[in-house]
């Protein structure tokens, strides 16, 4: 218990800090390019942290350890979870784990850094419970079509893992009137200009 008690004391300085630097939370459907738009900002805007999230999902061609995700075992993911070491965590698609480490953005905001954090609509949720105060960007595609499509150019699961991932994403897509700001991500180097907009980067 004492554990938990540290670990809400710390997401009430959180949110405290968040009077004068809020947390941007971008989070969306499967495939609209979250990850895109979250590398695009850590290359660019050295003054930002972007989170990078815990998962026991097995890292995709391209992606880097430490860069990407950190890339943990399923018993690691659960361990912390144990030591109340996340800000939020969940499991996706019914089948991985993903997780915020708490203690980085803390020191993040402490910092004055502007932080963004790439979240699944899960997470999203946990942390409008926990940090209400936080900037909310819903990332939208054009159309289901235009998913369905980057879903398969990407082509990083298995046929039965895209049509779990699909289905998923229609539910997700009516989520965003939960968000207090919707990009469309049609053209990804605007869609990159207004989330830097939003989080006050420039």
């Amino acid at each position: 218990m004492l554990v938990e008690q540290l670990k809400n004391d710390k997401i009430k300085q959180l949110d405290q800090l968040q009077k004068n630097n809020r947390i941007t939370i971008l989070a969306g459907p499967t495939a609209v390019g979250k990850g895109s738009i979250s590398s695009a900002i850590r290359k660019k805007y050295k003054e930002a942290f972007v989170s990078v999230s815990y998962t026991n999902r097995k890292l995709r061609p391209g992606e880097i350890e430490g860069v990407h995700y950190k890339n943990v075992s399923q018993e690691k993911f659960l361990d912390l979870i144990e030591k109340h070491e996340f800000l939020e965590w969940a499991k996706v698609h019914n089948q991985y784990y993903y997780g915020t480490a708490l203690a980085p953005v803390l020191e993040a905001v402490r910092a004055g850094k502007k932080v963004l954090l790439e979240i699944d609509l899960q997470g999203a949720r946990t942390i409008r419970r926990l940090l209400p105060n936080s900037r909310f960007i819903f990332l939208a595609p054009p159309n289901f079509d235009t998913l369905v499509e980057r879903q398969k150019i990407r082509a990083t699961e298995d046929f039965d893992e895209q049509l779990r991932r699909l289905e998923t994403a229609k539910i997700e897509m009516t989520a965003d009137g939960e968000f207090d700001y919707v990009v469309i991500n049609d053209e990804l180097s605007i869609a990159v200009e207004k989330v830097v907009k939003l989080m006050g980067l420039k």
